[in-house]
């Protein structure tokens, strides 16, 4: 059952940019079954999860971000999981999964499953890839921007910048990666997070310095 749901799942991510493409889901699987088995949350329900987090997420950026791929992406999985058995229960976990993993969705995630696939989606976003993705994000986004000197100033707004000309990594670091490390939901997850964030502090210090010249 879960290969074909990955087949299926797949498809939605032909022609999707760097950021959010297959790979990123196949690192969320990765993580969330680790996390998942260090909490003792059901791996079924986590797998099946993480093939589907991210189904409408090449649609939202390309109508940039005209709507939650969360949420939508909770419909859509709603309908692949039906043409398989899945128990009512199950079903409904999956969903809240998907529904709650986004950082910037208001639903929080309640059971340990959706925990552990909220935390594992957000350790990649930090760390060594995390900055990666942020760049391709801004790129992908049309920005156009490699920083702004501005970041610090509009970080202070509060507001969602993605889409926007004023957007950069940078921005992003500012607005929301440094936030993460103290967002996760499970020990194992703020366990971990604990590197990647220590990793993102000192790239952005050194980013600066050379930005000055100074390195």
């Amino acid at each position: 059952m879960i290969g074909k749901i990955e087949k299926e799942a797949k498809k939605y991510f032909e022609g999707s940019s760097g950021c959010h493409d297959w790979s990123h889901v196949e690192r969320v699987r990765k993580l969330a079954l680790i996390i998942g088995k260090i909490e003792k949350a059901d791996l079924f329900i986590l797998e099946i999860a993480s093939l589907l987090h991210d189904i409408k997420r090449k649609e939202e950026m390309k109508s940039k971000g005209s709507f939650c791929h969360a949420v939508e992406g909770e419909k859509e999985g709603r309908i692949i999981l039906d043409k398989y058995n899945i128990s009512d229960i199950q079903k409904e976990n999956i969903c809240q999964c998907i529904r709650t993993h986004r950082f910037r969705n208001n639903d929080q995630p309640k059971t340990i499953e959706a925990k552990v696939l909220f935390d594992a989606d957000k350790l990649d976003s930090i760390g060594a890839v995390g900055i990666g993705r942020a760049f391709l994000f801004a790129g992908s986004a049309g920005s156009g921007n490699l920083y702004t000197n501005k970041e610090k100033e509009i970080a202070k707004l509060e507001k969602d910048m993605s889409f926007t000309k004023e957007d950069s990594a940078i921005l992003e670091y500012e607005i929301k990666l440094k936030k993460i490390k103290n967002m996760m939901m499970t020990k194992t997850g703020k366990e971990m997070a604990k590197d990647r964030h220590n990793y993102m502090v000192e790239f952005i210090k050194r980013f600066w310095l050379e930005v000055k010249g100074k390195k």
